[in-house]
């Protein structure tokens, strides 16, 4: 079984500063970093970091290949990332020593997937494997269209959240994972209990995860709803933490079948991700959870 990620690879420019700059402000920045981003290369790292067959679907600038040459070297399955002229998509992200991130995004050779990509990644694709995508590319209605004729599960992750999510084929969706505000958007109400409410009547055909950051995580599965809390620990930095999490979690999950302990360690991979400073860098391996969760329980 794999996860077929057709998702966004970017470039990371992280700027570690005292507060997020102002209108019309100029502030220095203490530490800059040029690094692999992106919520899809993310979550494919986290899968494959998870123990997950991973086959990532996204598109390159020919000069940045050595990023892709990264993501194999963590064991993703690069077959079906294409190079191309087109500028490599990245970010413009701003850290603070609260740990709270800002970012600019430009969307570059992400928005270039095309239907023949789509297509070509999921021919070969088999009965018991996992379609993953994000909101940062190109094609994602035809994804999810195409990945539920060929009866594949389906998991997607509205973020960034726009306009465009409400006018995506729902129905094609078999677990919806976003954070509060992405539910409260969503929902149109800011009430947890108001938005489990609107989940279960409007979208009855999936499993809904609502990430809670310190609070931890609301699953809602058939005629559960499962709450799991948040690990403490001191935060350096939140980038990549819910990519860190969505891949924990799908890979568990796609295995085990345990809703709860698949949340669990979700929340251990994603608190050691906080820790750590950076995007893909701070994700942890299957062994580090198993080490934090065990430290945990003691």
């Amino acid at each position: 079984m794999a996860v077929i990620n057709f998702g966004s690879i970017n470039i990371d420019h992280v700027y570690q500063v005292d507060h997020f700059v102002q209108p019309g402000e100029t502030i220095g920045s203490s530490h800059y970093q040029m690094l692999l981003g992106g919520k899809g290369a993310n979550q494919s790292i986290a899968l494959s970091k998870a123990g997950s067959d991973v086959k990532h679907v996204g598109r390159i600038n020919n000069h940045d290949a050595q990023f892709k040459q990264t993501m194999i070297k963590h064991g993703i399955d690069c077959k079906f990332v294409v190079c191309s002229d087109t500028p490599t998509g990245h970010a413009i992200i701003q850290v603070t020593p609260s740990a709270e991130n800002a970012i600019v995004l430009f969307g570059g050779a992400n928005q270039e997937i095309t239907h023949k990509d789509v297509l070509h990644a999921l021919d070969s694709a088999s009965d018991d494997d996992w379609v993953l995508t994000q909101n940062e590319t190109s094609g994602i209605e035809d994804v999810l269209v195409q990945a539920k004729q060929k009866g594949l599960k389906v998991a997607f992750n509205p973020a960034p959240m726009t306009e465009s999510v409400a006018k995506l084929p729902h129905e094609c969706i078999d677990l919806l994972i976003v954070n509060e505000v992405e539910a409260s958007e969503i929902a149109g109400v800011s009430d947890l209990n108001e938005m489990e409410k609107y989940f279960r009547r409007d979208w009855p055909h999936a499993e809904v995860l609502i990430t809670l950051g310190k609070a931890g995580v609301r699953m809602l599965r058939k005629d559960e709803t499962i709450d799991v809390p948040a690990f403490v620990v001191e935060a350096l930095d939140t980038t990549a933490a819910g990519d860190t999490f969505i891949g924990f979690f799908l890979s568990a999950y796609t295995k085990l079948q345990d809703a709860a302990q698949s949340l669990t360690r979700a929340c251990a991979a994603s608190a050691l991700a906080v820790t750590r400073v950076g995007a893909a860098q701070s994700i942890p391996d299957a062994q580090e959870v198993d080490n934090f969760i065990a430290k945990q329980t003691n």
